[in-house]
């Protein structure tokens, strides 16, 4: 019974991992978002290269493979995090923005995209499960169902690279699982990191950051390559292996993990209070994912 369940709890996992991003990425906040993009895929990339080496040998990939990959690395790996990170520049990095709020309609277009590309269709009881899990993670994000919409003129702006964030990481979830019916998690998860480096490294130059490539610190190096082995390439792999054993529409619902397990780091590292309606909203979140989490099944 326990190995009907991997796929969502690979993808817990992977959530899990990701909350902890924003802790350690707060050491890097002298380093342009580019650099960190490319930085962080290449010593993923360095890291990961000798554990695949053997299994990259004998892959026929088709064109429509390459594109897949070439899309991904564009999306998901690259323009997702830049327009994330844009958005909350506008609104001065304020959490409870407009941009956390806009960031929450990825699964949205996971959902969508998935029925378009996938034709997936859901199970019985999925609508609800999922429109409870996605208010939920509302509620845990904004304290009281409070967001702060007076954060100055950039914030139009925001809204749109925010809104962008949200289709790019949303889409490239489908377009993994695509790729994943026929490559495995951890040749994948390779190709998704080199065609990154590959896609980021004349972009640096282009936008004028390519002396910022020797401005990170030995410390920074080490934050970097604790991103690989933690929140970065190991999540992804881990997430991949998730995903290839989980339809999308279930998949992206497991991940708002994530906003679940960020707030308690919030409150345990920062000494946030939560409000009552917060820790209702957890209590409800958890529960739909685990509701969700035993549909999986139907769909695959």
């Amino acid at each position: 019974m326990l190995r009907n369940y991997t796929g969502p709890i690979f993808i817990i996992i992977a959530a899990t991992l990701w909350a902890f991003d924003g802790l350690i990425r707060q050491h890097l906040y002298t380093l342009p978002p580019l650099i960190i993009i490319f930085l962080e895929h290449l010593i993923g990339l360095a890291i990961l290269t000798p554990f695949v080496w053997k299994n990259l040998r004998g892959n026929n990939f088709t064109k429509k493979d390459y594109g897949l990959l070439i899309l991904i690395a564009i999306l998901s790996g690259l323009l997702g995090t830049l327009w994330f990170t844009a958005a909350l520049g506008k609104v001065h990095f304020i959490t409870l923005s407009v941009v956390f709020l806009l960031q929450k309609l990825q699964p949205i277009f996971a959902i969508t995209s998935a029925t378009i590309f996938l034709k997936e269709r859901f199970e019985r009881g999925y609508i609800i499960w999922a429109i409870l899990a996605l208010i939920s993670a509302y509620f845990v994000t904004f304290k009281n169902g409070v967001v702060n919409l007076e954060t100055g003129e950039g914030t139009a702006i925001a809204a749109l690279y925010a809104l962008g964030a949200a289709f790019a990481w949303g889409t490239s979830t489908t377009f993994s699982k695509m790729l994943l019916g026929r490559v495995s998690a951890k040749v994948s998860t390779f190709y998704r990191f080199l065609f990154t480096v590959i896609i980021a490294l004349p972009v640096v130059f282009l936008f004028g950051y390519g002396p910022s490539l020797t401005a990170p610190t030995g410390t920074q190096f080490a934050w970097l390559a604790l991103i690989a082995v933690s929140t970065g390439m190991v999540a992804l792999l881990i997430y991949y292996k998730g995903l290839a054993r989980t339809p999308v529409h279930i998949s992206t619902i497991l991940e708002l993990t994530f906003p679940f397990i960020a707030i308690i780091l919030d409150m345990l590292v920062n000494d946030v209070t939560l409000s009552v309606t917060q820790w209702l909203a957890a209590l409800l979140l958890v529960f739909s994912i685990y509701r969700i989490s035993r549909l999986r099944e139907g769909s695959l």
